[in-house]
């Protein structure tokens, strides 16, 4: 019977109630149920059972109010531990950079840094009559250490393997997205001035710079995350920083069907795709997941083949011996000496390339990559912003035009549909996973109109209880177009079993 008085009685309506007004409905409870039951009681019996009964009830709820009350006391006692922490900093901080040559500490290892600013700190906590606990002044020697050599109050969520994107909107407020999911985090920056500082730590690291002159720049940190950075008066409520992290973790096909990105069938057929030498775009949103398909199809390569890597940042992770990899470079403070991704392009093809992989295409540079596809370098890989494979084609086609406004639209076209064999649609949906959502075969030219056909689709069913999406990756059946490319591959036994 005691758990029916739980769910009988709320901890809100036992508080407002009398013991005697509880008592009195309990025992008409125990009437009722022993008559449902056929059990007989005696008077004392019921008596006994009632005063059992009540007691049960009264201290169930008074733990449940002393756990809320020690929960309580904990959530406000770290809070506190947190603010006195920080106040410690701003006081100290000040005083710590004239005891520390700023010059000569970012030279020192991090480990010596640290034991000297534990020194200085413990001396001037003492001059300056701050008390803290062990455990409090190791968060202050680490937070002071971070904002000499680090990121300061980033460095925390830059060592959070779950965190995939860091996106700070001004010194007091810090997203960060996990698990698809954006969350606000409690991390704050002192003022502007601060958020400044951090933003010029990250620029200097690669000789750039982000000033009134240069309000916005693209950065990496030293373990390859990508970084943007656009300051005021562009950016209204102070400098934003938005970080896409470097993933530390070898993200392959095999990883990306244990997490339900795709199908081990679709998979199959991506890795017979890759061997057999197709041109494959990827294409999806802002967060999709298209460079970690582009590496995870990039470990697929060869290692004896030459691979020329271009991207605007550097965040590719191929694995094979033979890579050269080339970065965009931005024009200098008179405009000159930009290096563009089409420059690039361009030289590479005289660097004997077995296949070239680009970061994304945004530009012009989709005609020489078009070009390089169809003229021996097969097996070349790229990314673009698209929602769906049609979409992909024709922003190709009006990239192409950016390069050439003077050729006609059927052989821009003619060039995309020789030149392309295969599209990725990569999507993060709304539960925050991220899924292939379409493996789409070009397939050649019908009039002016570029013909494809899906290979694979995801079919949307509905959502289960916890929000996650319901759903399957379905073959559509159809004989891959690619199928003799395969076969001179001895692959087309396997990609008809996939399919």
């Amino acid at each position: 019977m005691a758990p029916l008085l739980k769910k009988r009685f709320t901890g809100d309506e036992i508080r407002v109630k009398s013991r005697s007004e509880l008592a009195s409905e309990i025992e008409n409870l125990i009437i009722e149920k022993t008559r449902e039951t056929g059990i007989e009681l005696s008077g004392l019996e019921r008596r006994d059972l009632l005063t059992v009964l009540l007691n049960e009830v009264l201290a169930g709820n008074s733990s449940e109010d002393v756990a809320e009350k020690n929960k309580a006391a904990r959530d406000t006692k770290k809070g506190d531990a947190k603010e006195t922490v920080s106040l410690a900093k701003e006081r100290l901080q000040p005083l710590l950079m004239e005891h520390i040559d700023a010059s000569a500490a970012s030279e020192m290892e991090r480990g010596e840094l640290s034991e000297q600013i534990s020194e200085v700190v413990s001396e001037l906590m003492v001059q300056e009559k701050i008390n803290l606990n062990l455990k409090e002044q190791r968060q202050l020697v680490t937070m002071l250490l971070n904002d000499m050599l680090g990121l300061g109050p980033l460095e925390p969520l830059l060592a959070d393997e779950s965190i995939t994107d860091i996106m700070v909107n001004g010194p007091k407020q810090v997203y960060v997205e996990r698990n698809g999911k954006l969350e606000l985090t409690d991390v704050q920056f002192r003022d502007q001035a601060h958020l400044m500082n951090i933003c010029t730590r990250i620029v200097t690291a690669i000789g750039r710079r982000v000033d009134e002159s240069t309000p916005l720049c693209d950065a990496r940190l030293a373990d390859g995350s990508r970084v943007n950075i656009i300051i005021p008066p562009l950016a209204i409520d102070g400098a934003s920083i938005s970080i896409r992290k470097f993933s530390k973790k070898k993200i392959t096909l095999d990883r990306m069907i244990e997490t339900q990105n795709l199908s081990p069938e679709m998979a199959t057929v991506l890795k017979i795709a890759a061997a057999s030498r197709l041109n494959i775009l990827i294409s999806g949103g802002t967060g999709s997941g298209k460079t970690t398909m582009l590496n995870a199809l990039s470990r697929l390569i060869d290692p004896g083949e030459r691979v020329v890597t271009i991207e605007d940042a550097a965040e590719l992770q191929l694995q094979q011996p033979h890579v050269v990899r080339l970065e965009t470079r931005p024009p200098n403070l008179e405009g000159q000496g930009e290096i563009t991704m089409r420059d690039l392009v361009k030289n590479s093809l005289r660097m004997r390339p077995d296949r070239i992989i680009l970061g994304e295409v945004r530009g012009a540079e989709a005609l020489d990559v078009l070009q390089a596809m169809n003229t021996g370098h097969d097996g070349s890989m790229c990314t673009l912003h698209a929602n769906r494979p049609r979409e992909a084609l024709t922003r190709l086609e009006n990239m192409v035009n950016m390069g050439s406004s003077n050729l006609p639209s059927k052989a821009i076209r003619t060039q995309i549909a020789s030149a392309v064999d295969l599209i990725v649609q990569v999507a993060r949906m709304r539960d925050g996973v991220r899924r292939v959502q379409a493996i789409t075969e070009v397939v050649g030219m019908e009039g002016d109109v570029i013909t494809t056909q899906d290979l694979f689709v995801y079919e949307f069913e509905g959502e289960d209880e916890t929000g996650k999406l319901r759903g399957n990756f379905r073959s559509t059946g159809v004989r891959p177009h690619f199928t003799p490319k395969a076969e001179y591959f001895g692959l087309h036994r396997a990609l008809l079993e996939a399919m």
